[in-house]
């Protein structure tokens, strides 16, 4: 764990969470996993706020609970996860092109809280789309389920693992910490739920103020205190498969980059028909027939069987292996592979280098059996791309090449940490810059929003353009530019 990672988690925890949050979460990040008492302890907090503060960690699936052989409980921070938070604009918007403003909404939701029920995501969502829409126009409960069970289906959203049910004994005290459990197969089963309604509008003050309305809303407060049907089951988004998408969409492009659009879309195929059965860490997706890839293609894609055929050769004949071949039965079977870099030819070089810790460019060719042109080209591109690193081990003082020996190695890690050290560093700097431009320059800042809402409520009411522009130079030019 580097400074800058830890530095850039307590950023986020604070900007989502506040600052009691933060602390904790930033001293577990620290410190790896603590019990209870020692977290009041060394944090100087009050036993209740610590509580809360890991209520809403556990909650968003920051932090991790377990109950260790002494019988205390132990709680730890998953730095990772929080690192996520910076992709959460990301899935969102993601789902909203995948499913409209519908399954953004829910995502949203579901990022927002964490863990919700379906029928608590399902009525929040379809009361926010109703305020957006006319009036006397209402989201209907059930789109919003349709478009739920349309994410649940595609695996984006998925169960959270249950307390399972035991039957209480009086001799049996109960544990201290209980153990979440839940089958895979279970995960993507969405209950049946009879969710009939539509969504409604914030009642105005004056609406509130009424005695008939406030009869109303006691009376509903009162229908609404017997749980719902799915109570005890709460749903999370599924980070991984968003992943697991952005990556397919990598490879789709550079499909498209390499060959041609319809090549892309084959593949894009192959990989919408394996999303759900192929793991997100699996090297390669389930072996698909030329038939079955043919019958998935979209409607209204003109491409006969025989090009098909030609293209998925061709695919399967390109030396970066985009896509392999697995057999011949159903016209051919076919795989994505989907940890594709510079091709297999250049794994098998870098493997080999992992292996023999160092080569020289001949060793390299013999070893790993192929042409010595192509060997030198693989591992000119690796070493500018850093994922090799050349050693000169000279047999003189005076360095002359012929009495060099020019060994090849992989430094692989050390490129990464330094990649990913510098992308922490970054976030954090661009987060520690934009709370002291927003703290520098509040007074503008708020003088400018002054502005746009009086020139919103003058323009509804028909104002001219003279008192508009008369308004608008209440900013002044300097000030505009500092704006900018």
């Amino acid at each position: 764990m580097t400074q800058a990672e830890i530095k850039l988690c307590s950023l986020l925890l604070q900007e989502h969470f506040g600052e009691i949050v933060e602390k904790i979460g930033t001293y577990l990040i620290r410190t790896g996993a603590q019990p209870l008492r020692m977290i009041v302890n060394d944090t100087g907090l009050l036993l209740d706020q610590v509580k809360k503060a890991l209520c809403v960690l556990i909650q968003h699936n920051l932090v991790t609970y377990q109950l260790q052989k002494r019988g205390f409980v132990e709680y730890e921070a998953q730095c990772k996860r929080v690192l996520r938070i910076l992709r959460y604009p990301r899935y969102i918007y993601t789902a909203k092109t995948l499913y409209n403003d519908t399954g953004e909404l829910v995502v949203e939701e579901l990022l927002l809280n964490g863990k919700m029920t379906m029928s608590a995501v399902v009525r929040k969502v379809a009361d926010r789309l109703t305020e957006t829409m006319e009036d006397g126009k209402t989201m209907d409960y059930a789109d919003v389920s349709n478009t739920f069970v349309r994410l649940v289906d595609t695996h984006f959203v998925q169960r959270c693992p249950l307390v399972p049910e035991t039957p209480e004994t009086p001799e049996a005290p109960p544990a201290p910490a209980p153990t979440l459990v839940i089958n895979e197969k279970d995960m993507y089963v969405v209950p049946r739920l009879n969710l009939v309604g539509k969504g409604k509008r914030r009642r105005s003050c004056d609406e509130e103020e009424n005695g008939e309305h406030k009869a109303k809303k006691q009376k509903q407060d009162g229908e609404s205190s017997e749980p719902p049907p799915d109570d005890s089951i709460y749903w999370q988004v599924n980070i991984d498969r968003f992943h697991q998408h952005f990556r397919d969409q990598g490879i789709v492009s550079a499909v498209a980059n390499r060959m041609d659009q319809t090549s892309s879309e084959i593949v894009r195929t192959m990989l919408r028909m394996s999303e759900v059965t192929t793991s997100s860490s699996a090297p390669y997706t389930q072996p698909l027939s030329s038939n079955e890839i043919f019958r998935s293609l979209p409607a209204g894609y003109n491409i006969v069987k025989q090009v098909l055929d030609q293209y998925l050769t061709l695919l399967a004949d390109d030396p970066l292996e985009f896509v392999g071949k697995s057999g011949d039965s159903g016209g051919g079977m076919y795989t994505v592979s989907i940890l594709c870099g510079f091709g297999s030819r250049c794994a098998r070089i870098f493997r080999l280098l992992l292996r023999k810790k160092h080569l020289e460019q001949k060793q390299v060719e013999d070893f790993a059996m192929i042409p010595a042109k192509e060997a030198k080209d693989m591992l000119y591109k690796m070493l500018s791309e850093n994922f090799v690193s050349l050693q000169e081990i000279p047999k003189t003082p005076d360095h002359a090449p012929s009495r060099t020996f020019y060994l090849y190695t992989v430094n692989i890690l050390s490129s990464a940490r330094m990649l990913l050290h510098r992308c922490y560093k970054s976030v954090a700097n661009l987060i520690e810059r934009r709370q002291y431009e927003t703290k520098e320059n509040k007074r503008l800042l708020e003088k400018s929003q002054r502005v746009e809402a009086i020139l919103a409520s003058m323009q509804a009411t028909g104002a001219e353009d003279a008192q508009l522009q008369e308004i608008e130079e209440m900013i002044t030019v300097p000030e505009r530019q500092q704006l900018e």
